[in-house]
């Protein structure tokens, strides 16, 4: 059966260009845009097998459009030279591959694409559009289908007529009108403005097009009705601006867009010339023209995989050499508790699977001896977990060289599929399985017949061995190799001895908090029914609700959709008016420590060892801080005296030791001073000032002595908000002033800090440019929607721009330290031990004769961590629990 696949190729490429990480040549040419279509592309020839092929592209800045509307496509970035570049290499390997391409002056890609799929429904012919453009989803109808592309080229979303109007309730017909209504600022469509997606589809709901919207004003009310009066023409123009033009006149036929699969003779030499051999490989091609490529795109990666049953592990032995790769297959989510399934080992030429019950037994000694070899370099996915599942069943792991979790971490920190598979399946190679098809999820889970899963994991070592050499390359383009080498892949090791050490925790002393926790609980619950006049069920919205609004009166702050809202916001708000609503804030605070902390770090306490062992990851946070979890110990709150009780169960895990904890001092304004070159606010620190009370000084124009704690809890507010990029909203919920207060405020701040504006304004820009933001050690974090025509998305993502590089920094100083400190312990041989990081603090277990050494040692390290032009400072205290060392 025919089918039809029209890409927008302007679209994909842009899209492929901000998604991707760089990526160069050896010559330098940029071509990471070029790679994440070619992957896309060849993803969409092996799931949908296409008939016919074309790519469609924009042919010059000026079109039609622009005659009705000069300002059409002008609040458009200029396109970044690194990717205006990569369009010739892109036409070039799409003539190579065999794939069509066509463009025509005056037009966009899209009314060529818009003309084409007129003629196919006329023809009854199947088409599938490709574009992460939703104004495409006018096209759709019964023949033909919209994909729509979404983070980044790697998910898509796929929309006829029947899912348009279940997402939007509207035909294909209306998403013009949707468009006229509220304009598109990618495309600087006006529309009308203060109209968005929301209003604009009630409206069509009502009244089903831009033009019954403008005839019958009469029906509406208020503002609404004033807008739509007023920028009627605006609406009426910006529905023309956004419709799809079907009438292009193409010399274009069917049989020119016909696709016979990749051309076997030229496909491989235009991948080579770009450096795509990771494609070139998968796609078994020759990198000659004209020699026979034998199976080209449809052959699966092969593999050669042995399993090794008792009594047969001599050719492992002998192999043990020339491994490459090796993967440990483990179940659960908890690597404490992880259940390991077996082994698998990759040379160059072949595959051994190993089951776990083999790997224990006496005969594979010398395999573990391989394993606990930290001298020898092991390369793997996630070799963190690996490291602490075998761990726990006795079996020593070292020697941790490349981990491509982490790598494709660093690559792309919000990538939100970090599988194997789904990285396997980023860069090209679709041989690898999700888990979730091999194994099953949740209590489908099932390990499958040793065949299944020794190719599997055969599979799961082929495909780390193809991504290491791509990832070193682009982690260099980046300058990224010193922070993964010397900074995160020695990090992940300390992290996993942090975890396997755990924290000793005091199981009566928990027990009597919980005690303590539940006598106050009873005495509140006894408080608030004596003031309600009844019982009810305080952990019941409904019924809380009906006590505070409808018999105590209450104002009515916000309602949801079964009735008043309670949540904790609206609760602040009503604390003033009545005695009822602080109790029962503090019996929530109460209750939570009660059942997320005393219950649940009493289940966490390891029968085996007495202590907890949280696990870190180092591959969740985008601005890369430490996560914690089983237990959560980062979260414990340290603000309320309740909470910081909690801290006292900790203790140390020897007789006679100290719990020693330093933090960092204010490390974000620190930082912040460093980057944007303040000159106010690195004074304030290189003379050690208390900088809030420096802040007040400076934005009221007052001295020291008449700086009030009012002024000064505002400029810490502001401090602390700006590394956030916090908004005039912000700051005034914060400080309970209004927007228009708080809007002055965060002015004058700028006034007076010049260099954090300037900090703030370059920072936006360069991340409109470039697509991305950095630390001071070049970790990045990209930011797709930095250019969105949607004000939400855009401003958000502008403030992360702000606080990425503020935030990514201190993350990163804390963990040099963490490195540093690590050294200074060994080379020291102290018996000293590094337990946990908790955002900006370090904590130690430390023998008494070690005490005076270690109160030096570690500001001094955590001080000389990173050089920057302010001074670094940590405050340290020590004591015989963790509460005591604060």
């Amino acid at each position: 059966m025919e089918k039809l696949i029209l890409i927008d190729g302007n679209n994909i490429i842009y899209r492929a260009f901000f998604a991707m990480p760089p990526l160069t040549n050896a010559s330098g040419q940029q071509t990471n845009a070029v790679y994440g279509f070619t992957t896309m592309l060849l993803r969409l020839i092996e799931e949908h097998k296409p008939s016919h092929m074309m790519v469609a592209f924009d042919a010059g800045k000026e079109t039609f459009r622009h005659a009705d509307y000069q300002d059409y496509k002008g609040g458009r970035q200029k396109t970044p030279p690194e990717l205006s570049g990569q369009f010739p290499l892109l036409k070039e390997l799409l003539k190579g591959l065999g794939v069509s391409q066509f463009e025509i002056s005056g037009y966009e890609a899209d009314d060529i694409i818009g003309t084409i799929t007129r003629q196919a429904d006329e023809a009854g012919r199947q088409v599938m559009v490709v574009s992460g453009d939703k104004d495409m989803l006018q096209l759709a109808s019964g023949n033909t289908t919209i994909a729509v592309v979404r983070k980044g080229v790697t998910e898509i979303e796929y929309f006829g007529p029947e899912q348009i109007k279940e997402r939007y309730d509207l035909t294909p017909e209306q998403i013009i009108d949707l468009k006229g209504l509220m304009g598109d600022a990618s495309d600087n469509i006006p529309g009308i403005p203060g109209v968005g997606e929301k209003t604009a589809l009630k409206l069509l709901h009502q009244f089903g097009t831009v033009e019954q919207v403008i005839s019958r004003t009469d029906e509406l009310k208020g503002k609404m009705k004033e807008k739509i009066e007023e920028h009627a023409d605006s609406a009426v123009l910006s529905k023309k601006l956004a419709t799809i033009y079907r009438e292009v006149p193409l010399e274009l036929s069917l049989d020119d867009m016909k696709f016979d699969g990749l051309n076997q003779e030229t496909a491989g030499p235009a991948l080579a010339k770009l450096e795509f051999k990771s494609l070139i490989e998968r796609l078994d091609l020759s990198t000659h023209a004209g020699a026979d490529a034998a199976e080209g795109a449809a052959k699966q990666a092969q593999v050669n995989v042995t399993v090794v049953h008792a009594g047969e592990l001599a050719e492992v032995k002998e192999a043990l050499d020339s491994v490459q790769v090796l993967h440990v297959e483990t179940h659960g989510d908890n690597p404490h508790h992880a259940e390991v399934i077996g082994l698998a080992l990759a040379t160059e030429q072949r595959q051994f699977y190993i089951p776990f019950e083999v790997l224990k037994s006496e005969e594979a000694e010398p395999l573990r001896a391989w394993l606990a070899d930290s001298e020898i370099p092991k390369r793997g996915y996630d070799l963190h977990r690996l490291d602490l599942a075998l761990h726990w069943q006795g079996i020593a792991f070292a020697g941790a060289a490349f981990d491509v979790h982490l790598a494709a971490y660093l690559l792309d920190p919000t990538e939100s599929n970090q599988s194997l598979s789904g990285l396997a399946g980023k860069y090209g190679l679709s041989y690898l399985q999700a888990d979730e098809e091999v194994f099953g999820k949740g209590a489908k889970y099932k390990v499958p017949d040793e065949a299944v899963l020794s190719e599997n994991l055969a599979r799961k070592c082929l495909a780390v061995s193809e991504l290491v050499p791509i990832q070193e390359k682009e982690l260099e383009a980046n300058g990224m190799l010193p922070l993964f080498h010397e900074l995160e892949m020695p990090l992940s090791r300390i992290l996993a001895d942090m975890e396997k050490q755990g924290i000793a925790v005091n199981v009566e002393d928990l027990k009597e908090l919980g005690r303590e926790f539940e006598s106050q609980i009873e005495k509140l619950v006894q408080q608030i029914y004596e003031i309600a006049g009844t019982e009810f069920n305080l952990n019941s919205p409904k019924q809380l609700g009906e006590i505070l609004f409808v018999k105590l009166q209450l104002p009515v702050i916000k309602k949801t959709k079964t009735g008043f809202s309670t949540d904790a916001e609206v609760l602040e708000k009503l604390a003033p008016y009545h005695d009822i609503v602080r109790l029962i804030l503090q019996y929530r605070t109460i209750a939570k420590l009660q059942s997320t902390y005393v219950e649940g770090l009493l289940k966490e306490i390891s029968d085996r060892t007495g202590k907890v062992h949280t696990y870190y990851r180092q591959t969740i946070a985008a601005t890369g801080r430490l996560s914690s979890q089983y237990p959560n110990l980062q979260n414990i709150p340290i603000r309320l005296e309740e909470g910081r009780k909690l801290r006292k169960v900790f203790v140390p895990s020897e007789p006679g030791w100290s719990i020693l904890a330093a933090d960092y001092s204010q490390i974000e304004l620190r930082v912040l001073a460093h980057i944007s070159d303040d000159e106010r606010l690195k004074e304030a620190f290189i003379h050690d000032m208390d900088i809030h009370t420096k802040t007040a000084m400076d934005v009221f124009g007052v001295s020291e002595d008449q700086v009030d704690a009012n002024m000064r809890r505002s400029a810490k507010a502001v401090n602390f908000g700006i590394v956030y990029g916090i908004s005039d909203y912000g700051l005034s919920q914060n400080l309970n002033i209004t927007r228009k207060e708080a809007a002055a405020f965060i002015d004058q701040y700028f006034e007076v800090f010049q260099g954090v504006r300037r900090y703030m304004d370059e920072i936006v820009k360069q991340a409109k440019q470039e697509g991305y933001v950095k630390t001071l050690l070049e970790r990045r974090r990209y930011l797709p929607e930095i250019n969105a025509s949607n004000f939400n998305l855009r401003s958000f993502a502008e403030r992360t721009a702000m606080n990425t590089p503020i935030q990514g920094t201190a993350a990163d100083i804390i963990k040099l330290a963490m490195v540093q400190m690590d050294k200074a312990l060994q080379e020291k041989k102290l018996k000293s031990r590094m337990l946990l990081q908790v955002h900006d603090e370090l904590v130690f277990e430390v023998p008494e004769d070690e005490l005076e050494v270690m109160k030096k040692l570690v500001p001094e390290v955590m001080s000389h961590a990173l050089k920057l032009s302010v001074p670094l400072k940590s405050d340290v205290s020590y004591g015989s629990n963790w509460y005591e060392a604060k």
